[in-house]
């Protein structure tokens, strides 16, 4: 775009009454503003905005984590207050801190699961019998075979005690 762009970017914020305010820069030299609300040319209302100019300004450059977490917050709108330099240092610190104890807590656990399996032995075959909540449990196992043929069995020669029925 060149020069017309920067003619056309000025003629616009003239015309649009947008005041960009200095927020605040990064580590990386990202500049960040802030537009209160305001009625542009035709009187309509336009809502505030927030802009980021990156310290690269190919967007084709542009990649994810050129902006830091909190500033990009702020951008979305999460945060309300843009974040201060300590804020980010902090952060950033403390990201250090748990990559490097991720790392660490991995190589243990992998140090831990190859010397377990070496050292612990191999797990003894039990044989359970029954269940405990059984009234056989413990005494001696019932025959497979059955112990009555089906040419004992008569129909109807079956009657509940006391006439109550299982299916009331």
């Amino acid at each position: 775009m060149g020069w017309s762009g920067g003619v056309l970017r000025t003629l616009w914020s003239a015309l649009s009454r947008e005041v960009k305010q200095h927020v605040g820069t990064d580590q990386l030299g990202n500049k960040y503003y802030y537009i209160a609300e305001y009625k542009n040319w035709r009187g309509q209302t336009i809502r505030e905005k927030r802009i980021v100019e990156t310290a690269n300004k190919k967007e084709l450059d542009y990649e994810v984590g050129d902006i830091p977490t909190e500033w990009e917050a702020w951008i979305r709108r999460t945060r309300k207050t843009p974040p201060t330099m300590e804020e980010i240092l902090k952060n950033e610190k403390y990201r250090e801190e748990m990559k490097i104890k991720s790392k660490e807590f991995y190589e243990k656990d992998k140090l831990s699961k190859e010397t377990s399996e070496e050292l612990l032995p191999s797990p003894v075959a039990t044989q359970i019998k029954g269940h405990a909540s059984s009234p056989d449990f413990g005494k001696e196992e019932h025959s497979v075979a059955p112990t009555s043929t089906g040419k004992t069995f008569q129909p109807g020669s079956w009657m509940p005690q006391d006439g109550k029925r299982h299916n009331q």
